[in-house]
């Protein structure tokens, strides 16, 4: 029961997406409801909330904001991480996207493997980052920060 169910990306207020960031999301999305490890800790006296979970997830005052509630739709916990120290690894991710995108409508497959390769590096990079902003507040496992990651990157691209 430690996992996300239900996903609501709130990008009111951001420019339209493209049309591959808008596929970046479905899959991200996809893929994490598929399989996914989250859970609440407990804090101070309070149990932890039972899940599985509903997350919102939105960019409010240059921050992004976990909403996170229980399959019932209780409120269980809300937190705001500064998009401050993912901002470089956001950027750098996009941009070997860019080039990725580029890569396999013209190069050969050993170039494009190994662009590929620094992009799931810069990928671990932010979803090492993610953990380590969420300590304390979410128990999440690596393959979970990647595909929250996804998605903290492609509101950043609108915010």
């Amino acid at each position: 029961m430690t996992r996300i169910c239900h996903i609501n990306i709130d990008d009111s207020g951001l420019p339209v997406p493209t049309p591959e960031i808008e596929q970046e999301r479905r899959v991200a999305i996809f893929d994490l409801l598929e399989d996914n490890s989250f859970a609440l800790p407990q804090r101070d006296d309070r149990d932890a909330p039972p899940g599985p979970f509903r997350l919102g997830l939105a960019i409010r005052n240059r921050r992004i904001v976990f909403d996170i509630a229980t399959e019932n739709d209780v409120k269980a916990a809300e937190f705001h991480l500064s998009l401050g120290p993912f901002r470089q690894v956001v950027k750098d991710y996009f941009q070997i996207c860019e080039s990725y995108f580029d890569a396999v409508k013209k190069l050969p497959p050993s170039r494009i493997e190994a662009i590929d390769m620094a992009r799931r590096g810069i990928h671990n990079e932010g979803a090492r980052v993610l953990q380590e902003r969420l300590e304390g507040k979410a128990e999440i496992d690596t393959d979970t920060a990647r595909r929250l990651f996804t998605l903290i990157c492609v509101l950043h691209f609108g915010g």
